[in-house]
């Protein structure tokens, strides 16, 4: 019997490690080719676009079924185990973005070597810009997590070790930085290959940048990563050599056009899995207050009003449910956001009304932030929108005043945007949400996912030396940027 178990985790080894380094096809594209008069390698042109529409669609799976009940955006109601809006979290929740950011990290990789072999600056910095977002997730979701060493199966590495957060962000840093020196003499790449810009390196570089100042905001409560001083260097004291997005049409984001491959991941749903989960009172009586307009593309009528059902609920206290999200949303293009101008602009204001930076003032790039959601989702700011008690900026404001006002906007500007609400609620507690009585795990929202149980098995010497440095392998345990 022992004998027929260590066989059994030999094979689950390999599996995971060729799960991990494996080149993986979405539906409808093309064959992927090698050209074996320059490089090893699929050509970056042929991998660029399957891996960037295989992470949104991963992202954007996510975000409805775990963010999005974290934060109170919908409620999935009934009384069952597993309910995220209860913070009742299963442990295999955690296996699917593991293994979907994983395979594509390898894919990353591919266009990067890709890059070198045929002298493209442009697929080697966007391979860079790609390789930070998606760590970053992994990071931010898990903690502590291959990362040196991930993804090298090919050279006979199939057990990595797990690097600490605080090592990795570093590494993520110089990782846009290399980006950004390498676009500056970039070149336009085939439309074809790239869904988010079109082949357009400029704006990949500014998007780089932009990606930049939110890793930095997301460990500048950590004293040794200097985020403050380097924000203040992209934004005040060398701003040329660091462009960031300066309008909605710099915004990251891989529009579903309904033609195949770049069909929503939601459009095949049934309706009925669609709308099933309700509207949360959080989300709707927010924008509901405000009279943002927003609230006609993200919510049905119901009884003639919007209407959201409190998350949190006691079990056996099911409210009758409201207002929840349109057919429409399964097929609307702006869903698969990576980042947008709007996320920036908080960011930078943030950084005002921390007194970082200085180029304009908090109020500038808060109602800036603000203007530019609005409008990318195809409305006109009401008039004397910013008048709004609620709305207005006050320099009078204490910061943790300032501090609601910006990221209650934000949560609205990551709509759909993997699991971000959920990170900068980790890192701030903001926005404040309301703290049902039937909420589990003593009403704290989970500050990580646990790692995938096949991975205690598949690289448990690693996987117990990560436990020992970090903590305890649960949704409770810190991970680095959120700890004292």
């Amino acid at each position: 019997m022992k004998k027929y178990k260590n066989r059994s985790i030999k094979s689950l080894v390999l599996l995971t490690a060729l799960a991990l380094s494996v080149v993986s096809c979405t539906k409808d594209f093309q064959k992927l080719n090698t050209n074996p008069n320059t490089s090893e390698f699929a050509l970056p042109q042929t991998l660029l676009a399957p891996a960037i529409t295989s992470v949104v669609s991963a992202n954007m799976s996510r975000s409805q079924r775990i963010n999005n009940e974290f934060m109170q955006v919908t409620v999935d109601m009934g009384d069952t185990e597993g309910k995220l809006f209860r913070y009742d979290v299963r442990t295999a929740e955690a296996d699917y973005l593991w293994n979907s950011w994983y395979i594509q990290l390898s894919n990353f990789n591919d266009i990067y070597k890709g890059g070198e072999d045929n002298l493209s600056n442009t697929y080697m910095g966007v391979s860079l810009i790609c390789q930070a977002w998606i760590f970053s997730m992994l990071s931010d979701t898990y903690g502590d997590v291959p990362y040196t060493q991930a993804n090298k199966a090919k050279e006979g590495v199939y057990t990595p070790a797990f690097d600490q957060q605080k090592d990795i962000y570093p590494d993520l840093m110089l990782k846009l930085e290399k980006a950004n020196e390498l676009l500056k003499t970039g070149a336009k790449v085939p439309s074809s290959s790239d869904p988010v810009y079109g082949g357009d390196y400029q704006k990949w570089r500014k998007f780089g940048n932009s990606l930049y100042l939110r890793l930095l905001l997301r460990v500048s409560g950590k004293a040794e990563a200097g985020a403050s001083a380097k924000i203040k260097e992209i934004v005040d004291t060398k701003a040329a050599n660091y462009p960031v997005m300066t309008g909605n049409d710099d915004s990251a984001i891989l529009r579903w056009t309904g033609v195949a491959p770049y069909v929503s991941p939601f459009a095949t749903w049934r309706p009925g899995d669609w709308y099933g989960p309700k509207l949360g009172s959080f989300f709707v009586d927010n924008l509901n207050e405000r009279s943002d307009p927003r609230i006609q593309k993200w919510a049905t009528l119901y009884q003639g009003e919007y209407a959201g059902i409190p998350s949190g609920y006691v079990p056996g206290q099911t409210p009758v449910g409201k207002s929840s999200f349109p057919t429409q949303l399964q097929i609307e293009p702006l869903l698969g956001n990576i980042m947008n101008y709007a996320e920036l602009q908080l960011i930078l204001a943030e950084a005002a009304a921390k007194g970082w930076i200085s180029s304009k003032p908090a109020k500038t790039y808060y109602e800036a932030g603000v203007s530019s959601d609005i409008t990318l989702w195809g409305y006109t700011v009401p008039n004397n929108y910013f008048t709004f008690d609620k709305v207005k900026w006050d320099d009078a404001y204490t910061l943790d005043q300032k501090m609601e006002l910006i990221h209650l906007q934000k949560y609205y500007a990551l709509f759909f945007t993997d699991l971000q609400q959920w990170f900068e609620y980790r890192r701030t507690g903001h926005p404040v949400l309301p703290k049902g009585d039937g909420l589990q795990n003593n009403k704290m929202m989970p500050a990580r996912l646990n790692y995938p149980v096949y991975v205690q098995s598949a690289n448990g010497q690693n996987y117990r030396a990560a436990v020992a440095i970090q903590g305890t392998d649960n949704i409770n345990t810190l991970v680095w940027w959120q700890r004292p």
